[in-house]
């Protein structure tokens, strides 16, 4: 029987990254501890146990979710009835905020020690939250220095533990060495595009990446597209698109994964909003960001937000130091454009280098290892 039972959730591929390397600092201090809930892939390869598909979950935008509110609702509500009547030591929410907030309140009046991994963007919309999650949790862990104040100003115990795509991701990034591993041997610029890891994304921006790409290759007629999909469902999204803008011929490599390997390659990147922009960034590599959803959900995110960018690159940098076209600026001829003058313009490229460094030496803190250091306490009856 495990020393320690502890109850998790993530909601989607970023914080599968992010729980599983928490999960094995863990078992670093507790080999015999275990972890039940909603893993992804990762997760479940560093031992911990899924009770529903971490992709149900995987939703973003109001309209999107509503569309799924009633089977994420019932998973939810199944799930606190499983913790209910088999308590876990201490329940973890690794981000999905609307998800677990609400599960970690839940659990927090019944006695269970409740920590939630990585903060909401309270300092970007929805400020409200601050008042649930205070409610909702026993410590949060902050991914970014500027969040722990927050939170601290209103009496909420929190600890800053830094991003692990810092620890993951080198400092000094070979760009040669990702050529040769994906076996690019063509002259020509190399653009990464990374339209996002969920279908809804991908139905969204898949077409837009495409007709993006096909402008560019009118104007560089050697350049290459390496374009990283995370399974099946998004990349016959994407293939989908290239069939319908008869773009078949495009010079893309089509890749499962390789994410990093992408960025690490390419001269410049364009990237779907999300963490995708941050990974960019620690890659070293100029970007531009960009992103559209339903109208609607567009429009209650907008009357919501109190900052002007979205990218994370540009939010840790307090201004824009990355293009964003977003919605109805995101066309395909803004956007190959944008792009065009970042591959063309060398001091602007050593400029973000620069930031891009300076970022990730704030950001490395050795994550999991800190956080593991965090929840320890609560585990063994000492907070």
């Amino acid at each position: 029987m495990s020393r320690y039972r502890v109850g998790i959730v993530a909601g989607e591929a970023s914080g599968d990254l992010i729980a599983a390397h928490l999960v094995q600092a863990l078992k670093a201090h507790v080999p015999d501890i275990e972890f039940i809930g909603i893993a992804g892939p990762k997760m479940i390869a560093a031992g911990a146990t899924s009770l529903f598909p971490m992709e149900k979950l995987a939703v973003r935008g109001y309209v999107e979710v509503l569309r799924h509110y009633r089977e994420i609702i019932g998973i939810r509500r199944k799930l606190k009835t499983y913790f209910l009547d088999n308590p876990p030591d201490l329940f973890i929410g690794v981000d999905a905020p609307d998800f677990n907030l609400s599960l970690e309140e839940a659990l927090k009046r019944h006695g269970i020690p409740t920590i939630h991994y990585v903060s909401p963007s309270i300092w970007a919309w929805r400020g409200e939250r601050i008042g649930q999650i205070a409610r909702a949790v026993s410590r949060i862990l902050v991914l970014f220095p500027f969040e722990e104040p927050l939170y601290e100003n209103v009496g909420v115990a929190v600890t800053y533990v830094g991003h692990p795509l810092a620890d993951i991701l080198p400092e000094e990034v070979d760009r040669e060495a990702a050529r040769v591993q994906l076996k690019i041997v063509q002259p020509g610029p190399v653009f990464a595009l990374l339209p996002g890891s969920r279908v809804s994304e991908l139905t969204a921006m898949a077409e837009l990446f495409v007709r993006t790409a096909q402008l560019i290759a009118q104007k560089l007629p050697q350049a290459q597209f390496l374009v990283p999909t995370v399974n099946r469902d998004t990349r016959r999204i994407f293939e989908e698109a290239l069939y319908r803008c008869e773009a078949q011929n495009l010079p893309i490599t089509m890749l499962f994964g390789h994410a990093h390997a992408a960025m690490a390659a390419a001269d410049v990147v364009l990237v779907a909003s999300g963490t995708a922009t941050l990974e960019a960034a620690l890659l070293k590599r100029p970007m531009v960001i960009t992103y559209k959803m339903p109208r609607l959900s567009w429009s209650i995110m907008q009357r919501k937000k109190y900052q002007p960018y979205v990218g994370l690159p540009n939010i840790l940098a307090g201004r824009f130091i990355v293009p964003e076209l977003l919605q109805d600026e995101a066309t395909p001829e803004n956007i190959a454009q944008v792009l065009l003058n970042l591959l063309n313009d060398e001091g602007v490229r050593k400029g973000l280098e620069s930031e891009f460094i300076a970022m990730h030496q704030v950001l490395r803190q050795n994550t999991a290892a800190k956080a593991a250091e965090a929840i320890l306490p609560y585990l063994e009856g000492r907070a």
